[in-house]
């Protein structure tokens, strides 16, 4: 019988009995279902050609206070009194500075919450819990901050690309704010996503967009009708049932725990120690696959996550996709896995961290990472081996890769032998972050004579290393490419206000009905 204790409603207690998995693991995954299907219905009566976004606002706020106060009891106070405090921050002290006053608060608010959670009451416990949706809303917290910091401090010539098309040039509502942090369909597992793409969608502006290419360039094609997400919605709810059965069937028979076995240590060769630690790591992404799948399935579902058309004329649905599974395991290098794993919190750790470092800002990143991930001492060991493992990966690929271009045959070999080093280092670096404490993590890697690490450091030392140019990232560049339209929109409303907020809408709302009459 699965009991354990929980902070949120035992209503669904029979069920946890029955499937045996623990209360709050049932209660996350049936209050995302449900937030399934209130996504469809926001979509189809709440849609903002039918109804304010005043109206989408609230709606979509105290159904997300809803379901944090089903899954998580009291505790889910938290994300509002960290978003409350942020809110009054970014009001009083001003747009010079509120930026780092918001990033400090926010993190440090996170972090107390993980010490209490982790060394007070449920240290390894890895089901459900409140700190896991504060560490999405820690990110829209300093993301939003940086954002507006960018569009009403700085100069447009100061900032990257990526910046520009972020930055947010009016402050916020209590209201919009609340919204942006709060709403149903991403409390529970995120993703992050920009400011001003939560509010292009609660606008209804999302659909008026437009094909984008490579090149970041944008065609307005208001003759289009408003692509469906159905398509896109349910192709991810079918990646999300093989990942859940996989995850169920599989994943249980090989844990990652047995790499530390003493008897398998003394008694198995080194080929069946490699393949058994790629095999248990890779049985033990397909929860995350569930989860983060799922939760893409309920923005796109609500109209939320239209990035524009390719080149074929196919809507694109990706707009805050936080994964790619093809990519992931065939990758032939540390940066094309890190690029294609968790998306949207490495595009926030760019945003925030990587491209504002002055000094280091590849270990820099790093250890915000760790430090957002939570405390238990495995994150920290993953990262700082992650920082060695891409810095020695970046320093091969610079130095070796030109030489394997061509022929066809050859640049096959390459990336065989890259995809296999590549997904060693992973599951390598990775175990850590699964084991959690200290003793056992030493334990893995004293079992393998700390021979990546060695291996890593040699090549930092033998090999001539490159520096990187940042804040290029063509993919986020093209996602952002309709910023310069909707900063100018922006611009025009002034200082916010409810009701400001209100008769925006509603002008939105009339064009869009009109919108909708003409495709009739």
């Amino acid at each position: 019988m699965a009991t354990t204790s929980t902070t949120g409603s035992t209503l669904l207690q029979p069920l946890s009995n029955a499937v045996q998995l623990p209360i709050d693991q049932v209660n996350f995954v049936v209050c995302q279902l449900f937030a399934l299907l209130a996504a469809v219905w926001f979509r189809t009566y709440l849609h903002s050609s039918k109804t304010s976004c005043f109206i989408r606002h609230v709606v979509a706020t105290l159904l997300g206070l809803y379901l944090a106060l089903f899954c998580f009891g009291w505790y889910a106070l938290h994300f509002l009194v960290q978003s409350g405090i942020s809110y009054c921050i970014m009001i009083i002290i001003g747009v010079e500075n509120m930026h780092k006053y918001c990033f400090v608060f926010a993190l440090g608010y996170l972090t107390v919450c993980q010490i209490t959670r982790v060394y007070i009451f449920d240290y390894g416990q890895y089901s459900a819990d409140f700190s896991g949706p504060m560490m999405i809303i820690t990110q829209k917290i300093t993301s939003l901050a940086y954002e507006i910091h960018d569009g009403m401090f700085r100069k447009d010539e100061e900032l990257t690309a990526s910046q520009r098309g972020l930055a947010v040039r009016r402050m916020p509502s209590l209201l919009e704010y609340l919204s942006y942090n709060c709403n149903f369909m991403g409390i529970l597992a995120g993703p992050l996503c920009s400011y001003k793409d939560y509010i292009t969608f609660i606008e209804g502006r999302s659909y008026h967009m437009t094909r984008s290419g490579e090149n970041g360039k944008e065609e307005i094609q208001n003759e289009r009708a408003e692509p469906s997400p159905n398509v896109a919605v349910i192709q991810k709810l079918l990646v999300c049932g093989l990942s859940l059965l996989f995850h169920l069937t599989i994943s249980n028979t090989l844990p990652v725990e047995y790499n530390i076995d003493e008897n398998f240590q003394a008694t198995a060769s080194w080929p069946t120690k490699v393949i058994y630690l790629y095999v248990s790591l890779l049985a033990a992404r397909p929860k995350y696959y569930f989860a983060w799948t799922l939760a893409d399935a309920i923005n796109n579902a609500a109209g939320f996550g239209f990035r524009g058309y390719d080149e074929n004329g196919t809507a694109r649905w990706d707009l805050i996709s936080n994964l790619r599974i093809q990519q992931i395991e065939m990758s032939t290098s540390f940066k094309m896995f890190l690029d294609n794993w968790n998306i949207q919190t490495a595009l926030w750790l760019k945003r925030v961290c990587y491209e504002r470092a002055s000094l280091s800002p590849t270990i820099q990143t790093f250890v915000l990472s760790a430090i957002w991930h939570g405390v238990y001492p495995g994150y920290y060991l993953t990262f700082l081996t992650g920082v060695v493992m891409t810095l020695a990966a970046r320093a091969m690929r610079n130095n070796f890769r030109h030489y394997f271009i061509k022929p066809p045959q050859l640049k096959l070999l390459y990336d065989v032998i890259t995809w296999i080093v590549t997904q060693i280092a992973i599951s390598y670096t990775v175990v850590p972050f699964v084991l959690l404490s200290v003793k056992p993590s030493f334990m893995f890697y004293s079992s393998w004579y700390y021979g990546l690490h060695i291996a890593g450091i040699l090549v930092l030392l033998l090999l001539p290393v490159k520096k990187t140019q940042r804040g290029k990232n063509t993919q986020e560049n093209v996602q952002l490419a309709r910023s310069k339209k909707f900063d100018e929109r922006e611009n025009s409303l002034g200082q916010n206000s409810f009701s400001t907020t209100n008769n925006v809408c509603n002008q939105n709302q009339e064009i869009a009905s009109r919108h909708s009459s003409l495709k009739q």
